[in-house]
Parts: C-alpha cells; structure tokens; sequence
C-alpha cells in the first residue's frame, strides 16, 4: 500500500534517518583509506532504507489514509451481465480456469468422477473429464431416468392423498363455522330460513340428548333395584341364619337348666373310731 500525496492542508511529515555513530575510517599501514562516498550511495541505493526506517515509512503512511478516512477494501462482484466486451471475456477467461483447476482438484482429492462442459458465447467448447466424458454422460442420462420414473411414480400416490386431505380440510372448515354456530357465534350473516333451520337443528338435538338422557336412567335404576334385590335377600338369608343360632343357644340353655335342678344323692357312711381302724379291711 502507498502513501496517498499530502494536501496544503495536511501536516507532512517527513521521516528522517535515526541518528547513528560516526563510523571510524579504516587506516590501512597508517594512512587513512575512507570509503568512497558513491560507493556509499550505491550501496544504499542498492540495500534501501534501514528497518526502522522503513517501519517508520509504514506506520506514517497507514496514519495517513486512516486520518483521512479512506478504506481501501476490495470491492464486491455484482451478479450480472458485464456490458464490457474485453472485460467479459477476461472474467470468463479466469474464471473458466478456475473452475477447470476446481474440478479437476475434486477428482484427484475426493476420488470422484466429475465430467465439465463450458460453452463460450462464441460457441467454443471446453471440457474436463476424470475418466470418459461420455461415460459420464450416459451415467447420468441412466440415473436421471430412474429418478424420474421414481418421481412419476410417486406424485402418483401422492395425488390421490392430496385430494383427499383438501377434501377433509373443507369439511373441517364446515363444522367448525356449524359449531360457532350452535354456540350462537357468527349469526350475523345468517337469514330467517337459516336461523329457524339452526333452530329446528337444536330442538332434534335436544330431544334426542333428553332421551339418551331418560335411557340412562332408566337403566340406572334398574341397576339399583337389582342390587336392592340381592341385598334383600342377604338380609333374609342372615335373618334365617341368626333366627337357627338362637334356637340352638335357647335349647342348650334349657338343657343345662334342667341338670342344675337335678339333686344327686351322695351316700355318706358314719364311723368312730381311730383311721386305721377304718382303713383295716373287713373280716
């Protein structure tokens, strides 16, 4: 990148050479041999200026176009049609080559089969091929083929499916503005007709949702008395159960009455007279 030329406006500033030693003049058998001065020019001229001075030079010049507010970027492509002849032909010229260099990177790096055809506005042929061209070629008439009869055959399947779902999307549609209208929304555009229609619509609906209703019931209670049925006759058989456990308890009771009241005889025998006397067995 230059340096842009200062205006009169502009504060120049001109970089001068770092101050350096004052070399010795080299003296050879005492007498002073110095170094030529277009010697010395030359060599300058030949190597430059120093490093620090050309830093120096770089960083004063990018100060420069930064303080003036000059961006230098690289300007975008537009995408279209170049009007310049010559500059056409060159764009294409690069860029064809480019894209030759591309493919044939692809084909080597990626171990793919790439065929490229370019056709100039002249009419002029250019053309890459990895393997055969034609191979190619025909490798992909075949597979073009087969995903067409693969796409053929499935819009095929797939019309009836989209008749089919813009058929139910319309019947949605209908229930959902017949529902608003049972719920009494959006009735603004309805006539007389289409109200006492509406009307009649509901009281059918009503009486069939009574009747249902009364069904139910119906069936609840005949539910109800048959479980009051069973629960009856439980309490029957319970009763009959609990009645027999009575009559056992009554006449056991009885029983042991009777041998309460029954008086035992007990045989008692008198005798005096010392035990062993009594223990002494009979003659």
């Amino acid at each position: 990148m230059g340096c842009l030329p200062s205006t009169s406006n502009d504060i120049s500033v001109v970089p001068t050479r770092p101050h350096q030693p004052e070399r010795k003049k080299s003296t050879l058998g005492g007498a002073q041999n110095p170094i030529p001065s277009h010697y010395r020019e030359k060599r300058k001229t030949k190597q430059g200026l120093p490093t620090s001075q050309a830093r120096f030079s770089l960083s004063f010049c990018f100060l420069t176009v930064a303080h003036k507010g000059i961006i230098m970027v690289r300007g975008k492509t537009q995408m279209k049609r170049i009007e310049n002849a010559t500059s056409r032909q060159v764009t294409f010229s690069k860029r064809r080559n480019g894209l030759l260099k591309k493919a044939f990177e692809l084909s080597v790096l990626c171990d793919a089969e790439v065929a490229l055809i370019v056709f100039s506005t002249r009419g002029k042929l250019y053309e890459f091929s990895s393997s055969s061209i034609n191979r190619t070629i025909e490798r992909y008439q075949k597979r073009a083929k087969d995903v067409g009869i693969s796409s053929k055959m499935v819009q095929d399947n797939i019309q009836p499916v989209k008749e089919d779902t813009f058929t139910l999307a319309k019947k949605i549609e209908l229930l959902e503005v017949s529902k608003r209208k049972f719920l009494g929304e959006g009735l603004e555009t309805c006539s007389t007709d289409d109200l006492q229609q509406l009307e009649n619509q509901l009281e059918r609906s009503l009486t069939r949702i009574r009747a249902r209703k009364n069904q139910l019931f119906r069936e609840r209670i005949e539910k109800l008395k048959g479980e009051e049925k069973i629960l009856l006759e439980e309490n029957t058989r319970l009763r009959e159960k609990c009645g027999m456990q009575q009559l056992d308890l009554s006449s056991t009771r009885k029983q042991q009455l009777l041998e309460d009241r029954q008086v035992t005889e007990v045989e008692t025998e008198l005798f005096i007279g010392p035990p062993e006397t009594r223990l002494a067995p009979k003659p």
